[in-house]
């Protein structure tokens, strides 16, 4: 058998995990450049693109007057491009760009030369192979997103009218919301726990602070403009939407929840032969959208491939030298809530070998890696909990949404370290109480969290604010966001899982022989 039989013939899991290794080392080998910026501006009318690498120094100045605005290191990239993008149009139109390049002839000498741009419409890094095939990883999350509502709307309805009557919905709801609940406390708890021990804000210099602070101060300006107050008694009255068909255009997942679990118990209100079609059309349409995740998923290599080039690519490794007390802060409690917490919970609670259960939901855990989207990953996480776990549809169709908004395990210990480690690196002593505080406040914000990438930050916003800590201390911990943002989604969606199989098993629906055990 050839190399390529072998490896088309390869376990869907093995695939992807095949293409998230291979796509980070290709991101790691066409990085891009920290020494190199594309110039777009216009010359003679027509818009021109110049690659500038290996500058000495750039120099921002007034065109009119020639007055230096800014001046830059060859090790400022970041910066540059950070003063470039706060600069409104109208100041844009009146900057001159001046480069110092040095650059060493044939003979050794060292060769001083100067390029100058005005009318300049856009200065960003210069592009590599990774950061052009990154569109074939988002059309495969835009995929996986695009099933998402349909299928929570269509399970859902069907999990509610087979669950019978409006008292059994509130009584696996309201075991459902407690041990969401329970879970994301004790996420919390670890975070804050090991921020206090490791302390990992005092053992980044002055100089990393200050270097942190500048680079990536203008990119939280907007994210603390758009954050909002934390008001639980809104948020309760929000998820009854006004208009369900809105709803359903802008993913508002609570409220299509709350919609679909209406028209569900009110199915079993009426007349059988009335009820029967609509939840049999609703049936065949979910099992429809399922059978689209199986087709989707066999791109899912390809499309993981593309993210984590892209990723690695752009960000590179270098941050997580600077930032690596803080990063190892929180991926040890992700660990710890992952394998200890989760895996005793389905072993104590839902009589599952947590191996089996991890091995159950390999597939999902690579998804949520790559596209740090819960919403994105639901879809697989419905489909892998029904066929290697044994939990029933009506189960997965009604926890795993709820979880997907709700259940934040991984975000809201992110929020609690993050919180301590700006509070330590600013030299601000939280009490006991202020880190109750943040307990609290982290559990009440991880409710109604809209399941995609990067909405961590908003919430963390909130979480500073409740203890006045320095919001502006977000900017310290924004270069390791985006893979850090990706570790704590696979907490987030195997709590999902795993509350899922504790509730099954508690309502004695979790059937354990039915297990698919070749492909765990």
């Amino acid at each position: 058998m050839s190399f390529f039989s072998k490896l088309w013939n390869l376990k869907l899991h093995h695939k992807i995990l095949l293409g998230l290794l291979l796509g980070a080392i290709f991101g790691a080998t066409l990085n891009v450049s920290k020494y190199e910026l594309e110039i777009t501006h216009k010359e003679k009318d027509k818009e021109k693109s110049t690659i500038v690498n290996n500058w000495e120094k750039i120099e921002f100045a007034d065109i009119q007057s020639r007055v230096v605005l800014q001046t830059f290191g060859k090790e400022d990239q970041l910066k540059l491009l950070n003063y470039f993008q706060s600069l409104d149009k109208s100041a844009k139109a009146n900057l001159l760009m001046l480069a110092t390049i040095r650059t060493t002839d044939r003979s050794g000498a060292v060769v001083t030369t100067r390029q100058y741009f005005e009318n300049i419409k856009k200065i960003e890094k210069v592009k590599t192979i990774p950061i052009y095939i990154k569109p074939i990883g988002t059309i495969f999350i835009r995929l996986l997103m695009f099933i998402a509502i349909p299928l929570v709307l269509a399970s859902l309805i069907v999990g509610a009218s087979s669950l019978g009557n409006i008292k059994t919905v509130g009584k696996i709801g309201a075991k459902m919301i407690t041990i969401y609940f329970i879970l994301i406390a004790i996420a919390i708890t670890i975070g804050l726990t090991l921020s206090n021990v490791i302390r990992p804000g005092e053992r980044i210099s002055e100089e990393a602070r200050e270097k942190l602070l500048v680079e990536f101060a203008p990119n939280i300006q907007a994210k603390i403009q758009e954050s909002v107050e934390l008001n639980v008694i809104n948020t309760i009255v929000n998820i009854v939407p006004t208009n369900p068909i809105s709803a359903l255009a802008n993913a508002e997942m609570l409220q299509i929840v709350f919609f679909a679990l209406v028209v569900g118990i009110t199915l079993t209100a009426i007349r059988k032969e009335k009820s029967e079609p609509v939840i049999k059309f609703f049936d065949g349409f979910s099992d429809m959208m399922i059978k689209m995740v199986d087709y989707i998923m066999k791109i899912a290599p390809l499309g993981v491939f593309a993210l984590i080039a892209a990723t690695v690519s752009e960000f590179g490794f270098d941050i997580l030298q600077t930032l690596f007390w803080y990063a190892a802060t929180l991926i040890i409690g992700l660990l710890i809530h992952q394998f200890i917490v989760l895996g005793s919970m389905v072993k104590i609670f839902a009589g599952i070998n947590p191996i089996k259960f991890f091995k159950g939901i390999r597939e999902v855990m690579l998804i949520a890696f790559t596209s740090s989207s819960s919403a994105a990953t639901l879809p697989v996480n419905m489909e892998k909990c029904e066929q290697n776990l044994g939990v029933p549809k009506k189960i997965t169709s009604f926890v795993l949404p709820l979880g997907a908004t709700i259940n934040m395990d991984g975000t809201s210990m992110y929020q609690a370290v993050a919180a301590v480690f700006i509070a330590q690196v600013y030299g601000i002593e939280l009490h006991i109480t202020e880190q109750l505080i943040i307990l609290l406040t982290a559990l009440l914000a991880s409710i109604g969290t809209a399941p995609v990438p990067g909405v961590g930050i908003i919430m963390l916003i909130i979480v500073l604010r409740s203890v006045n800590i320095p919001e502006e201390g977000i900017a310290l911990i924004l270069g390791v966001d985006r893979f850090l943002d990706m570790c704590r989604t696979v907490v987030n969606v195997s709590g999902d899982a795993a509350v899922a199989t504790v509730i099954a098993k508690s309502e004695g629906v979790l059937g354990i022989n039915s297990m698919k055990n070749e492909n765990c």
